[in-house]
């Protein structure tokens, strides 16, 4: 049995990669049939300002979340259960915090800076 796993990886990773390239030569196909030009998808994207600050952000709200549901976990002695979910809550809990801050300090510059 453990042979059959080295051929389902490389089975895997070669339909996987066929598949990107037979939707990739769909969504071409489709693009030129509407008399759109291919290569214009795959131009350079406008930069995003914001995108260091919202992950600087959420992954500052995780370590918190992380070191806050340690100390819970070790305050309270809970089962590994009980710290399992606690873990689970509180990185949800606080990245979701930080994505929220990340999202009031861009809407507050986009509104002091209006373009």
């Amino acid at each position: 049995m453990e042979e059959l796993i080295p051929i389902t990886m490389f089975l895997g990773a070669f339909a996987m990669v066929f598949g990107i390239r037979y939707l990739s030569n769909k969504e071409k196909m489709a693009m030129i049939e509407r008399g759109m030009d291919p290569g214009m998808s795959k131009s350079v994207a406008a930069p995003k300002p914001f995108l260091s600050l919202k992950f600087g952000l959420l992954l500052v709200g995780l370590g918190i979340g992380l070191i806050i549901a340690l100390f819970v976990a070790k305050l309270y002695q809970l089962t590994e259960e009980e710290s399992v979910a606690v873990y689970f809550g509180f990185l949800g809990i606080f990245g979701g915090i930080g994505l929220i801050i990340s999202y009031v300090i861009e809407k507050n510059w986009i509104d002091k800076h209006p373009e």
